[in-house]
């Protein structure tokens, strides 16, 4: 693990970004225009080269996904009901999250009224990855956000597995989350980039989407890209990162400090290889108890090959000497996950600007958000915070606006300064139709 302070880290600081690939994105537009061109035929085609089946028939049958909730129902009850709970945490907080998107009309003159009205789209997807951890939790988080916005058609897709179907936990946990949701859902088997063109331009069997949604590899990452326009999107996903902030409150107890960091920081880092886990602490002694303790908790992990290829190839632990220097840090890295195991984390959120989610105090771990607080875990990476939030109920919202006139004093002075705005950019045609409005 590197430890530095805070002038290394400001000399050697690079954003790691999910930059293009020509390679992947050369692959990737030519699965778009098959798929655009060929329909269903193009994405059995790129199924057999890519994923573990190729099914004849893409949507999956709702008895199968019923089959599958049920056997997790009687094969892991503990499982199925750490679901239930999670996905009914993550519906209340969604429905929250809905009721802050208010309509509204407003006066602006006399005979002059505004207003917005909150529309949920028509139809929405979410695509969930399979791969080496099917990840079921993401069906839960990206499914109830659509379902409380009130988008009437929902999909979801997710690979094959060499039966022909997603992974039986995927398909449950679809179950369950509609159940919780009381809503009804489409699912299909495919995967990868052209799962993604086909929810976005629809083919054959497959209706189009105005919005996809959910995390993938890179060709997925690509796909969402290059469809961006055509078809509404969350944000295109890079690695996977958390930022661990602690203050002097942990040389109270240094080694059970470094223990919880440590398995933060692991926690992060068996995503993936290329995931990036850090942390900011006030002194070396914590830094090096923090190292210590990630070399014996990978000793006992199961995933510890990839967690440990992580750690050494962008794990890092920074040093500071003051918190404006912590919290200028913060701010530059903007982590999707920011961890604050500090005295008074409330004195910490007016200052901290880059984020996806915070996690206030040593007892909010990252994994809690992960899975089962009710906070949503699609969150922006590779220094996206910057400028974006997780995903939520708003990326299946319209904001749209109205106009109400009535004649009288307030209007006239509106419709004056539009007639003479108008010919000032010499778009006569704007200035006419303003001025047949004169009372």
């Amino acid at each position: 693990m590197k430890i530095i302070n805070v002038a290394e880290f400001l000399s050697t600081w690079q954003f790691f970004t999910a930059r293009n690939d020509d390679e992947t994105e050369s692959v990737v537009k030519e699965i778009i225009a098959a798929v655009r061109k060929e329909g269903n035929k193009a994405v059995r085609r790129y199924a057999s080269r890519f994923d573990r089946s190729s099914p004849e028939k893409l949507e999956v049958p709702m008895s199968v996904a019923l089959e599958a909730r049920e056997e997790m129902r009687r094969g892991d009850p503990q499982l199925y009901s750490a679901i239930e709970l999670s996905a009914s945490h993550i519906k209340r907080f969604c429905r929250k999250q809905r009721e802050q998107f208010l309509d509204f009309e407003y006066e602006m003159e006399k005979g002059v009224v505004t207003g917005q009205r909150i529309i949920p789209v028509q139809s929405a997807a979410v695509y969930v990855p399979g791969g080496r951890f099917p990840l079921f939790s993401t069906v839960m988080m990206c499914l109830l956000p659509v379902f409380c916005a009130g988008v009437e058609e929902v999909f979801l897709a997710s690979p094959p597995e060499e039966d022909g179907i997603p992974n039986r936990k995927i398909l449950a946990a679809a179950v369950i989350t509609t159940e919780i949701a009381e809503r009804s859902l489409r699912v299909f088997a495919m995967g990868g980039a052209q799962a993604i063109a086909a929810l976005a331009l629809g083919t054959e069997s497959i209706p189009s989407s105005d919005v996809v949604v959910g995390p993938g590899n890179k060709y997925v990452a690509a796909a969402k890209r290059l469809l961006f326009g055509e078809v509404g999107i969350d944000f295109i996903a890079g690695p996977s990162d958390v930022l661990i902030v602690s203050d002097d409150s942990a040389t109270a107890d240094v080694a059970r400090n470094a223990e919880l960091i440590a398995a933060d920081m692991i926690a992060q880092a068996e995503h993936d290889p290329d995931a990036r886990a850090r942390a900011l602490v006030p002194s070396g002694e914590l830094a090096e108890k923090i190292d210590d303790a990630i070399e014996k908790q990978l000793a006992k992990l199961p995933t510890a090959e990839t967690a440990r290829s992580s750690l050494e190839s962008g794990g890092l632990i920074i040093v500071y000497g003051e918190m404006k220097e912590a919290i200028g840090i913060a701010n530059v890295i903007a982590p999707e996950h920011l961890e604050l195991h500090v005295t008074d984390p409330d004195n910490w959120i007016p200052k901290l600007k880059n984020y996806g989610s915070l996690f206030l105090g040593a007892l909010s771990a990252e994994v809690l958000g992960d899975y089962s607080a009710g906070i949503n875990h699609t969150l922006p990476t590779s220094e996206s915070a910057c400028f974006t939030g997780g995903l939520s109920v708003r990326h299946f919202l319209k904001t749209v606006t109205t106009l109400r006139c009535t004649s009288g004093e307030g209007f006239e002075k509106t419709r004056q300064a539009a007639e003479i705005l108008a010919n000032a950019e010499g778009l006569s045609g704007h200035a006419y139709s303003a001025a047949l409005r004169k009372a």
